[in-house]
C-alpha cells in the first residue's frame, strides 16, 4: 500500500469533502457529551457551517473547563441534563462516552433523527487513509507502537481516537499524503455509517462492557466487527487468527469483501505474520520478511507479541522499511498504565497495569510473570466472569488484595484459591501488598474492573498507585 495519493484520488477527496460540507452546512446538529471529543467535533462542525448545540448531563460546576471552551467557541450549550432541545436537530452526534442505549438516543431514533458517532463525523473530513485498531485488549499498545513505527520510519501521521486525542481535533492537520492511526472502541463503532479505514486491525474479541450491550456477547462482537464492514477488496483487515471468536467473525463477515491478513503464534500462513524458529516473520503479497528474533522484542508476554505482529503488518503496508520496524520493536518501552514497571523496594517489584479493566487483560498480565505475585484486584465490576483466571491465579498468585466496589465479590471468588484480604483504599491496599510480598516477588495492580468507584478513570487510578508506591 502506498501513502502517496495520485491526482485522481485527490480529485475524489475534494469531491467528497464538498459533498460532506454541503451535507452539514446550515444543518442543526446536536452534540451529546461535552468531553474532549464532543467539543472537538462541535468545533469541526461549526467550521463546516453547521448550527451546533452541545448538551451534557454533568453540572456546570463539574464542567468548568468544558463550559469555558464552549463559550470561547461561541457555541450554544446546556449542562445538568438533556432537554427537548437536543432533539430539535437534523443530526445527533454522540461523544464516545455516551452510551447508544440511553433514553435520549433511543428517542432520537424513534423520531428518525439521524444519529452518528464523533468517529464517523471526523472521518467525513479526513483526507488521509485511516488505520483503525480495535479489539478488547491491546488497542492502546498496538496503536501507540504503530505510531512509533511510523514516526521512526518518517511517515507523516497522527495518532488519535480512543487513545485520548479526539480524531476531530487532528483531522484538519492531515493531508492525502499522511496517515490517520486510530484506536477505535466498540462504542465509537456503534454509530458509524460510512467509516472506511484503509487498514483495519482486529486484535481479539472477549467479553467486556456487556453492561452496555444488554449483557449479550453477540451484540458486543457485532459492534467490534463493524470496523471492517465498509472495507473492500482494495483494503486490508489484519486479524488475530489464534483468537477463536475473532477468526470466526472474520470467516463469516469479512472473507469475501476485504483482503485479510492473519497473524498468530500457533501456525504459519501463506500471507500474514507468524513465528518461525524463534523469529517474527511476515509474508505480504508473496514477499517474505524476517523481522526480528522474538526474544529481542522489548515488550514482554505473548499478548505483546500479538500486538507487535499486528503493528508490524500495518507498518509494512504503510511502507515502513523492515530495518526501521526492527529497531522500533527493540526500543519501544510500552505505554503508561499497561504492565508499567514503577520501582523496586527491598527486592519487591511494583507494576502498574491499571489499564487492565477486564478479566482477559488480567490473564495476559499474570501469565507474563514467572515470579510469585501479590495481585491488587477489583473496582467497578462490568459483569466479569472470574472463572477464566481461577487456574492461573492458583498457579501464580501468592495473595490477592481486593479493592473497590467489587471487593466482596473478589473475596468470594478467590478465597479458596489463595490468601485474600480486603482493603478500603489504595493506600491500604499497597500497604497490605507490601507487607505480604518478599524479595523476588512482584506486586501487580491489574484490577479487571473499571475505576469509576474510587477514581475518575484508569489513568487516575494508576497515577494514585504509582504515587503511593513511590512514597514507600
Amino acid at each position: 500500500m502506498s501513502t502517496n495519493v495520485d491526482n485522481l484520488r485527490i480529485d475524489e477527496l475534494r469531491t467528497i469533502s464538498c459533498m460532506v460540507t454541503n451535507l452539514v452546512k446550515g444543518k442543526k446538529v446536536t452534540v451529546l457529551g461535552a468531553a474532549r471529543s464532543g467539543i472537538a467535533v462541535a468545533a469541526l462542525l461549526q467550521e463546516q457551517g453547521a448550527v451546533v448545540f452541545v448538551s451534557d448531563s454533568g453540572s456546570s460546576e463539574k464542567l468548568t473547563f468544558q463550559v469555558l471552551s464552549l463559550k470561547a467557541l461561541g457555541l450554544s450549550y446546556e449542562t445538568g441534563g438533556h432537554t427537548e432541545r437536543v432533539l430539535d436537530a437534523d443530526l445527533l452526534v454522540l461523544s464516545p462516552g455516551v452510551p447508544s442505549n440511553v433514553a435520549m438516543v433511543k428517542e432520537a431514533h424513534r423520531r428518525d433523527v439521524r444519529v452518528v458517532s464523533e468517529l464517523e463525523v471526523a472521518s467525513w473530513f479526513c483526507p488521509a487513509p485511516m488505520v483503525a485498531v480495535t479489539g478488547t485488549n491491546g488497542k492502546t499498545t498496538t496503536t501507540t507502537l504503530l505510531g512509533r513505527m511510523l514516526h521512526d520510519g518518517q511517515v507523516r501521521h497522527a495518532v488519535a481516537g480512543n487513545i485520548g486525542t479526539a480524531f476531530s481535533s487532528v483531522v484538519r492537520d492531515l493531508t492525502a499524503g499522511s496517515v490517520a492511526v486510530l484506536e477505535v472502541s466498540s462504542f465509537q463503532l456503534d454509530d458509524i455509517e460510512m467509516f472506511h479505514p484503509k487498514v483495519s486491525v482486529l486484535l481479539n474479541i472477549t467479553p467486556d462492557h456487556l453492561d452496555r450491550y444488554d449483557h449479550l456477547f453477540e451484540k458486543y462482537m457485532a459492534a467490534k466487527c463493524r470496523v471492517f464492514e465498509n472495507q473492500t477488496l482494495s483494503d486490508y483487515l489484519i486479524y488475530n487468527y489464534d483468537d477463536g471468536e475473532t477468526r470466526e467473525c472474520v470467516r463469516r463477515l469479512a472473507s469475501l469483501h476485504v483482503r485479510a491478513l492473519p497473524f498468530g503464534i500457533d501456525q504459519q500462513f501463506e500471507e500474514g505474520a507468524f513465528v518461525e524458529e524463534g523469529k517474527l516473520v511476515t509474508v505480504i503479497d508473496g514477499k517474505r520478511s524476517e523481522i526480528i528474533e522474538v526474544g529481542q522484542i522489548s515488550i514482554r508476554g505473548n499478548h505483546n507479541l500479538y500486538n507487535s505482529m499486528a503493528a508490524t503488518l500495518a507498518a509494512q503496508l504503510l511502507n515502513v522499511a523492515v530495518p526501521s520496524i526492527r529497531a522500533t520493536l527493540k526500543n519501544f518501552k510500552g505505554v503508561e498504565h499497561r504492565l508499567e514497571f514503577v520501582r523496586e523496594v527491598r527486592g519487591v517489584k511494583y507494576v502498574n497495569d491499571s489499564k487492565a479493566t477486564n478479566v482477559d487483560s488480567v490473564w495476559y498480565a499474570v501469565q507474563s510473570f514467572d515470579e510469585p505475585l501479590v495481585l491488587l484486584l477489583g473496582g467497578r465490576d462490568k459483569g466479569n466472569d472470574y472463572s477464566k483466571i481461577h487456574e492461573l491465579v492458583q498457579q501464580r498468585v501468592k495473595a490477592i488484595v481486593a479493592i473497590g466496589e467489587s471487593a466482596d465479590t473478589i473475596v468470594k471468588e478467590f478465597s479458596s484459591l489463595c490468601k485474600v484480604e480486603k482493603a478500603g483504599s489504595m493506600e491500604e491496599a499497597v500497604r497490605m501488598a507490601s507487607a505480604c510480598a518478599v524479595s523476588g516477588e512482584t506486586v501487580l495492580l491489574s484490577p479487571a474492573c473499571a475505576s469509576f468507584d474510587w477514581y475518575d478513570d484508569f489513568e487516575h487510578r494508576g497515577d494514585s498507585f504509582k504515587s503511593i508506591v513511590n512514597a514507600l
